[in-house]
């Protein structure tokens, strides 16, 4: 009698899902295949990397796993797959974005916007009535958890109210990451991630990942990156592999330290407001209870009472945090976000910070002397 093998967790997936022992020498680590071409003839019937290469494979193999997704495609960087994946609207389509999506998104959309390739209008994802919003758009594109505000859109009703218009869903879940939000699962088309951030989690490569349940669209999405080249570097394919092994662990810790100084920080002298989905006080608290699951995320946003100026000097008056964009890391990162053109309609003192996996106290030490330097006044 034989049982079915059990369901395995992502936390033993992200582990031995991502890797499988070389047949030839028994090798635990997944080999990095550098080649740019192939002999013909080869059992994988492989001929050029633009096509194909084995390291990707294994990567969009990982993920897709992860996602529940029927396939994935990867690509030299986040941008590369958001690039493609807005390719799949017909000339002149339009999509509805969240207005608080990535600076990068938005300003791809803007820019394609005015050379007439498409049409993109942001509405606030949260708002019940922006449902309503959708008209004739062909796709939606909403962010798990949205930069830098961590605003959490109902992905379900967004997934039903994008379907009854024969629209696209796309999820931006690079802040949440699969282990804490599959948006698949939740009725999405597509996710996307950008790999260079918790995937990688070593600030170490480049690399975007798109994954879906339409077979079609995997296809497009892949000959979309052979034709116009937007393919990812074998090594860094590799190294994001080497980081998915330690995702769980170091998305745990980054978790906890963010939820600690969230509450840590909250009321404090010269804290206007912590941005934080795991704060009874955040807008979206009970939805982020339901969609998200275990942790509501490696990133907060602290929104000081002082001017731009005063905020840089915080950034910059730290020892441990470093001053520097991007997130999901090892190490913990805090910037201004208005610096940012795009970003202006940001508070100017709203600082995003990424937390690492140092040690939390010494991170709020580290913050509060930085904040008490620039007179915004020490933690109590």
């Amino acid at each position: 009698m034989t049982s079915e093998r059990p369901q395995l967790s992502r936390e033993t997936l992200l582990v031995h899902g991502s890797s499988r022992s070389d047949q030839r020498t028994g090798a635990l680590v997944p080999p990095l295949v550098l080649s740019a071409t192939y002999a013909h003839g080869n059992q994988e019937k492989l001929a050029y990397s633009r096509d194909r290469n084995p390291t990707w494979e294994l990567l969009e193999a990982a993920v897709a796993q992860l996602e529940g997704a029927a396939g994935a495609v990867a690509f030299a960087s986040g941008m590369a797959g958001i690039s493609a994946a807005l390719e799949l609207l017909p000339m002149g389509g339009e999509v509805v974005v969240a207005q608080d999506a990535y600076t990068g998104t938005r300003d791809l959309l803007s820019h394609l916007s005015s050379t007439g390739r498409l049409r993109a209008r942001r509405v606030d994802a949260t708002a019940p009535a922006a449902l309503e919003e959708i008209g004739g758009a062909e796709m939606v594109w909403l962010e798990s958890m949205g930069n830098p505000l961590l605003s959490v859109p109902d992905l379900r009703a967004w997934a039903a109210a994008a379907h009854r218009r024969g629209a696209i869903l796309l999820v931006d879940n690079t802040l949440a990451t699969p282990l804490l939000c599959r948006p698949l699962e939740l009725g999405a088309d597509l996710v996307a991630h950008s790999a260079s951030k918790h995937l990688g989690g070593h600030s170490d490569l480049m690399l975007g990942v798109v994954a879906g349940q339409d077979p079609e669209l995997i296809s497009r999405l892949r000959q979309h990156r052979t034709r116009q080249g937007g393919c990812p570097g074998q090594m860094e394919a590799w190294l994001a592999l080497r980081g998915m092994r330690t995702l769980a662990v170091r998305l745990s810790r980054q978790c906890q330290t963010a939820d600690f100084l969230a509450r840590e920080l909250t009321g404090t002298p010269r804290v206007k407001e912590v941005h934080y989905p795991g704060l009874a006080t955040h807008p979206q608290h009970r939805l982020a209870e339901e969609q998200l699951e275990g942790g509501f995320g490696a990133l907060l946003a602290l929104e000081l009472e002082v001017e731009a100026e005063a905020a840089e000097r915080v950034c910059t008056s730290t020892r441990i945090w470093t001053n520097a964009t991007s997130l999901g890391s090892v190490e913990s990162l805090l910037e201004r976000r208005g610096r940012w053109a795009g970003e202006e309609y940001l508070p100017p003192g709203l600082l995003r910070l990424s937390c690492g996996i140092e040690n939390r106290e010494d991170l709020l030490e580290d913050l509060g002397r930085a904040l008490a330097q620039v007179g915004a006044g020490p933690l109590a």
